[in-house]
């Protein structure tokens, strides 16, 4: 089994219905045992020039889960899961219905194309806050306790 963080987030239609909809379904697969939900925070948008109040803002969380998958077979499920709930990547940080991104997989620092840990979660509040919450001890392989993390970006 590895351990691997999911952060999801949603800023349209119906956000926590669609977040709590995509974690069943991640319960429901095969291979995938979820092993603790945080609560879900709301956020501002943030877009390519930051922070921005003038798009709908986020509803933001994180997943903790055990799994057998390999790494880009988790991720090639996370990406039919936002498929089959609407989103559409035409937009770099653009409006979505669900976001399903992968933070942590076990140690992994690199799978061919896929970079994980994930290159922005130790900035991102609204991953690290949510996974705090679930785990004091949590740590980002070659960036440090999720503590620390949070409070840099906090200070």
């Amino acid at each position: 089994m590895t351990r691997a963080v999911i952060a999801t987030g949603a800023n349209l239609g119906d956000r926590a219905g669609t977040i709590a909809a995509a974690i069943e379904r991640l319960r429901a697969t095969n291979g995938v045992a979820v092993l603790a939900v945080s609560e879900l925070v709301e956020t501002i948008a943030i877009r390519p020039d930051g922070p921005d109040d003038s798009h709908p803002s986020y509803l933001n969380g994180v997943a903790i889960l055990d799994t057998t998958l390999s790494a880009a077979s988790l991720l090639a499920i996370l990406h039919a899961i936002e498929d089959d709930h609407g989103r559409t990547r035409t937009e770099r940080w653009g409006d979505r219905t669900l976001d399903l991104d992968l933070i942590v997989f076990g140690d992994l620092i690199e799978d061919g194309n896929l970079v994980v840990p994930h290159p922005r979660a130790h900035e991102r509040s609204f991953v690290l806050g949510p996974w705090l919450s679930l785990d004091p001890d949590a740590v980002i392989p070659g960036r440090g306790p999720v503590s620390a993390l949070l409070a840099a970006v906090l200070a």
